[in-house]
């Protein structure tokens, strides 16, 4: 590192801090897998399904709560129900686009043979069943083209590159994930501004030529935690998708500070999000087609979670970034994000420094403040966990009046080990 940026930013204060409670609706089910059980026991779901059938049961997104046990619990309704389930890694380009990486995928959110008691069926391999009007093609994963019944199970929630009535979810999964990476690439080809349009048609389009039974919702509240689960049979995934769509986006959590000058985050990941880190959290978006959360003048990420396995998607969304997060990218797997998506954005390289301190130094230092003592700095663990955050003492008055902050410690100084990092949990 030069020895002139270690200069430039020497002289540069970084405020004292204070740890707070951000509080949310905390609902949540009892006991989430007694009803998907009863829920896969209504009227048009696991009684869609004929003794003998071969089931694909496609799962794969990161992230989710109980979604071992949810799996099981759908797959065990099936098997009574006479029929022969598999499953399917239904995740589009994830797992470096290879069967191998989509199956090891599956085995780290604790899916795989031996813990489902059924077979995973692993294959890039597509079939063209259609195309679009407009001529975008629509392929779908080779085994579940070959299944009698097809299910489909993943969480409702608001996308973080585009809006619309319908998001991330049942028909995302269908049109997207099921279409494996060129399923991924055809309806990502004109990019995000049509996404709200071709998402729900390809479903549709996919649905109505594949033997899809049922969709199993799942919503979340602020703390990850399952907060309503819905089986949804074939005929009503639309609207009702995009009802609890809307129920997820009430139980969002976010930052609850409109402007903040500086915002750090110890890691990014695509076990966190599929942009690294949320952009419903932090208010960066990969393209122009979604909007909300905070004002952040500048934004730091400080490393990178082992189970994202390199990939780093997301740390161009980011203004500074860390040495070691670099380290440990995995390029051509973080590249291929951006190549399937046609968002590159997330994927280049944010300007890079030798530690935390000096990242965060560079982030005060260019926030665009007269006083760099006034800087309104939040730090994240991570943006799936917002419920103990930290803040500068710059927003204290702040907290005090907010009826859902709790403020739990006096303001201390970070403290940096000998390399210039700082301790993370």
């Amino acid at each position: 590192m030069s020895e002139l940026i270690r200069q430039a930013l020497q002289p540069i204060p970084i405020p004292k801090m204070l740890k707070i409670r951000q509080r949310f609706n905390d609902d949540k089910l009892a006991d989430p897998i007694a009803v998907v059980k009863k829920e896969c026991r209504k009227p048009g779901a696991v009684d869609s399904i004929q003794p003998g059938q071969q089931v694909a049961v496609c799962v794969g997104s990161r992230g989710i709560n109980h979604i071992a046990d949810i799996t099981k619990a759908v797959l065990e309704e099936i098997i009574a129900m006479g029929a022969h389930p598999f499953i399917v890694p239904c995740m589009g380009s994830h797992g470096g686009a290879t069967a191998e990486g989509q199956a090891e995928v599956l085995h780290h959110l604790g899916i795989d043979e031996q813990t489902m008691g059924v077979p995973v069926r692993s294959t890039m391999e597509v079939v063209k069943i259609d195309q679009m009007p407009n001529g975008l093609p629509v392929y779908v994963d080779k085994y579940a083209s070959e299944a009698d019944a097809i299910v489909v199970i993943n969480r409702v929630k608001p996308h973080t590159a585009f809006r619309g009535k319908i998001e991330s979810g049942i028909m995302k999964m269908i049109s997207i994930g099921l279409g494996k990476q060129k399923g991924a690439e055809a309806c990502h080809q004109l990019g995000f501004k049509y996404m709200a349009q071709f998402v729900p048609e390809m479903a549709q389009l996919m649905m109505s030529k594949l033997p899809i039974k049922f969709g199993v919702a799942l919503v979340e509240n602020a703390y990850d935690e399952t907060c309503h689960v819905e089986v949804l049979p074939a005929a009503q995934i639309y609207e009702r998708e995009t009802e609890l769509l809307e129920m997820a986006k009430s139980r969002m959590p976010r930052i609850l500070f409109d402007q903040i000058d500086v915002l750090v985050i110890d890691y990014i990941g695509k076990n966190i999000s599929g942009d690294g880190m949320d952009p419903n959290i932090t208010g960066r978006y990969p393209t122009p087609y979604a909007t909300g959360g905070p004002d952040v003048n500048k934004m730091v990420v400080l490393d990178l979670t082992k189970e994202s396995k390199g990939n780093a998607n997301g740390v161009g969304t980011a203004d500074f970034t860390t040495q070691r997060l670099i380290d440990k990218m995995d390029k051509p797997g973080t590249y291929m994000n951006g190549l399937t998506s046609t968002v590159c954005a997330p994927t280049k390289i944010a300007t890079t420094l030798e530690n935390d301190m000096l990242a965060v130094k560079a982030a005060v230092k260019t926030c665009n403040i007269l006083d760099y003592n006034t800087c309104r700095l939040v730090r994240l663990r991570d943006t799936l966990h917002l419920g103990e955050i930290e803040i500068s003492v710059n927003l204290l008055e702040e907290a005090k009046q907010h009826p859902d902050i709790e403020i739990l410690s006096e303001p201390y100084a970070w403290q940096f080990d000998e390399a210039g990092f700082l301790p993370k949990g």
